[in-house]
């Protein structure tokens, strides 16, 4: 029995009547488009449902209809069966949901494979075709592909209406496509089309990469420049457009992130939070905040109605009876909040999933009653997935729907059980739903992320203090921009102190760390984070003790986050005491470390993620970075540079002076100005020290633009000199030609004790070189599983020949070197 908020009064147990209606069209809906046929096998599973639930049915009917059906001729068979009929009538509508679901897919599937999209696409055609925009533009994200950096494109879903091939032909179509247009010069004006825009494109169709995307074809936008548009958006996406565009002016003038974030908040406007934000976000588990989701619109709603259970009440809550709103008032004033909730944050799939699921809160806040919400949403997931089939794939959707009934069944228990145990309420309920939340999500994060976030119920705790005043002072700046922009920037203002605290709360929790445990992907993963949940909770249930082993957990949890690291080298032996040298792991890249003394550390390269050398630096203590050399702009060397920006203080940038590719130089300088990090150049015979350290500079010459091995072969090489006399020699990814001129113009370059092998190990080097440097230890930085066969077994080999004993990190992990001359150790993390 649950108590129902504000009434006292004791509700039945929870009704569950739809559920499986609900779960077998969803199922149903989801095998048919996952397998991605629209033939034989669709029609057959319908077929096979109905004429099952036709069996059912038949028996059903003709009792009803039977005039004897009220005279059992056996006793006991009036109470029989009764409870034989509903049992199957709640079959049969299992099977009928089940049909549906299938058939409503198989029909939308339908609209992917017939036409003349799909056939030009199978062709890889070149055509003229017009468009209709049904999303928002967004931005691929930054990807490192070997040592490039893919270029960003702008991603945008669209329907196909009419199709042009190159030899005049044309047709008349309907067609869902996913428009895919490279960097140009008309990017901006790409990424300002709204939804319902007519455009004319020359593209080249292409089929989707994965079968049971929801597209027809895949367009790769040529030529460059601004989008030809051809039919303007209709009224509503207009509106929206100004609505949101307002938004984004009223906020201007905030904080970088509290700027970036309050549209997303508001209106799920994520165009200007970048790589870095987002991947606290993710670190943390906040990435709902980000996504129009139901909670957006329950936070308006709650302003309007109150807390749960006083709708019916004589003193109700909220802002509706100081309006003098009646209960009918108030009932059209949320509809009404709704529908302009799907006009300002677009009429799509995904937003009409949030409002179905915000409808469904707002049961919950008008009644107190739970015993009819879980109707309610799988009555709202059952018509979502009927009208859109393609929802039942979807990971976002799987969450919301789990998150929604967590917070509806699983919530209230465990913050009745808190507040026995003399939690206060406010944190009770707080604590409840997001515990309820994460035990309930997290398998299914696994299965695409494969991590799971340690720190997400403390930062969601912590963030949901701000997120109902951000979200409504950020609805009041977007109606406040259409009418008086002075009191939008206002409005803003204020709304950017909530939403620069969930923003903190975010970078705070994403850099601890511990932040996040890697956990096998896929359903394999999932289930088995699902099935050590369940134990841990079966478990707590029945230990003596609760309260004091509760503490125990969270402190040793929480040494598992903050990782502090004398605890952590003395549980883990890393990173070894009295470190000189590290070679981070950051995959197929490079980043290394060099021991300044404290926490101060030169680094040598950031790889090609910022996450994975953000990490190595934390657990070696570096602080404070007095110089970051950059060997090249090759991507797997520069890509991971906000990684070792973040949270350090870094003095200076030294970097090669040939600047290709241009955009990965653009890259560094953009970064850099952003950090306000001077940049200096390297130049030959250059000599430095930094506290222990000394280093000079042995390459690239002085005018190195016509290297013949270009950016590899203007790598910034280094010999230096650590604590204790240790000698490194720090080779970039330097090609056979540089790496013999080098040895050229340096003849006395002698032997050193470690030498970081030249580009990754491969099989391009010069035995000279090797047989002059004679090192002890050979260091490769290497990503698992390459494509490029690195490092070369005639380079490990050679180096073994020259008395060499080589670590590379896909298989020791990083390394860490201690000690000088016969003292000299390598410890290797373990991959």
């Amino acid at each position: 029995m649950s108590r129902v908020g504000g009434t006292g009064e004791p509700e039945g147990p929870a009704d569950l009547r739809l559920v499986p209606l609900a779960l077998a069209a969803w199922a149903a809906a989801a095998a048919a488009c996952a397998v991605g046929v629209t033939g034989w096998w669709t029609v057959a599973g319908v077929t096979v449902c109905l004429a099952g639930a036709l069996a059912l049915l038949t028996p059903v009917l003709a009792r009803r209809f039977d005039g004897s059906a009220g005279e059992p001729d056996v006793p006991g068979a009036s109470r029989v069966a009764p409870g034989w009929r509903l049992r199957a009538t709640a079959c049969a509508g299992v099977l009928l949901c089940a049909a549906a679901g299938a058939a409503s897919a198989g029909l939308h599937a339908a609209d992917l494979r017939r036409g003349p999209v799909p056939a030009l696409a199978r062709e890889y055609v070149r055509a003229q075709v017009e468009v209709t925009v049904t999303s928002d533009p967004r931005l691929t994200r930054p990807r490192v592909r070997g040592n490039a950096m893919a270029p960003v494109s702008v991603v945008l879903d669209g329907e196909v209406t009419r199709v042009e091939r190159s030899d005049g032909a044309a047709h008349r179509t309907r067609a869902p496509v996913l428009l895919i247009v490279p960097p140009g010069e008309g990017r901006e004006e790409w990424l300002r089309l709204l939804p319902s825009t007519r455009l004319r494109v020359g593209a080249r169709l292409e089929l989707p990469l994965r079968s049971g995307e929801p597209f027809a074809a895949v367009l790769k936008v040529g030529g460059g420049g601004p989008p030809r548009i051809i039919g303007q958006p209709s009224a509503p996406q207009r509106t929206a457009g100004e609505l949101r565009a307002g938004l984004r002016r009223a906020t201007e003038g905030l904080a970088p992130d509290a700027r970036a974030l309050l549209p997303g908040l508001v209106v799920g406007d994520t165009s200007r939070i970048g790589p870095d934000l987002r991947d606290a976000f993710e670190a943390t588990d906040l990435t709902h905040l980000l996504a129009v989701s139901g909670s957006n619109l329950s936070v308006v709603l709650l302003l309007l109605i109150g807390r749960p259970g006083r709708a019916h009440q004589v003193e109700r809550g909220g802002l509706a009876p100081r309006l003098g709103l009646s209960l009918r008032a108030t009932a059209v004033a949320g509809g009404a909040l709704t529908l302009a909730f799907v006009v300002v944050c677009r009429p799509d799939p995904s937003v009409l999933r949030a409002a179905a699921c915000g409808i469904v809160v707002l049961l919950a806040i008008g009644t107190g009653r739970r015993r009819s919400l879980i109707p309610a949403l799988a009555a709202a997931v059952l018509v979502l997935v009927l009208y859109d089939p393609w929802l039942a794939r979807s990971y976002g959707f799987l969450l919301s729907v789990l998150a929604t009934g967590s917070l509806l069944t699983v919530a209230p228990r465990w913050s009745d059980a808190l507040r026995r145990r003399r939690v206060p309420g406010r944190l009770a309920e707080a604590l409840g739903a997001a515990l309820a939340a994460q035990v309930v999500c997290a398998p299914v994060v696994v299965v695409f992320a494969a991590r799971v976030s340690l720190v997400a119920i403390p930062a969601n705790l912590f963030a949901e203090l701000a997120v109902a005043p951000a979200t409504v002072l950020g609805f009041a700046a977007l109606a406040l921009a259409q009418v008086w922009e002075p009191a939008a920037a206002g409005a803003a203002w204020l709304a950017g102190w909530p939403a620069g605290w969930i923003a903190g709360v975010a970078r705070t929790g994403g850099e601890l760390p511990g932040a996040q445990l890697s956990w096998p992907d896929g359903w394999w993963g999932g289930l088995a984070l699902a099935l050590l949940t369940g134990l841990v909770l079966l478990g707590a249930r029945r230990l003596p003790y609760r309260g004091w082993i509760a503490a125990l957990v969270a402190a040793l949890l929480f040494l598992v986050v903050v990782r502090p690291v004398p605890l952590t080298r003395w549980a883990t032996g890393w990173p070894p005491q009295g470190w000189v040298f590290a070679m981070c792991q950051v995959g197929q890249g490079d980043a290394t470390v060099l021991a300044a003394g404290g926490d101060a550390a030169v680094v040598v390269d950031a790889g090609p993620d910022p996450v994975p050398v953000d990490r190595c630096l934390r657990e070696l203590g570096v602080r404070r970075v007095p110089l970051l050399v950059l060997t090249h702009f090759h991507a797997d060397h520069v890509a991971g540079l906000t990684g070792v920006l973040r949270g350090r203080s870094v003095g200076a940038i030294q970097i090669t002076g040939l600047e290709e590719p241009p955009a990965q130089a653009a890259f560094v300088r953009r970064t850099a100005a952003a950090a306000r990090v001077p940049l200096i150049r390297a130049g030959p015979g250059e000599q430095r020290r930094v506290g222990v350290l000394e280093w000079r500079v042995l390459w690239p010459p002085a005018g190195s633009g016509g290297l013949a091995g270009g950016a590899n072969d203007a790598s910034v090489t280094l010999l230096v000199r650590a604590a204790g006399g240790l000698s490194l020699l720090l080779l970039g990814d330097l090609e056979p030609p540089a790496q013999r001129a080098l040895l050229r113009s340096r003849p006395g370059l002698g032997p050193v004790d470690v030498l970081k092998v030249a580009h990754h190990g491969s099989a391009h080097q010069d035995p000279g070189l090797i047989r002059a440097a004679r090192p002890r230890l050979a260091l490769v930085s290497v990503g698992s599983d390459n494509p490029y066969g690195h490092p070369a077994p005639r380079t490990v080999e050679a180096l073994r020949a020259g008395g060499a004993r080589v670590l590379r990190t896909d298989r020791d992990g990083a390394i860490a070197v201690v000690g000088a001359g016969r003292g000299l150790v390598a410890v290797p993390r373990g991959g």
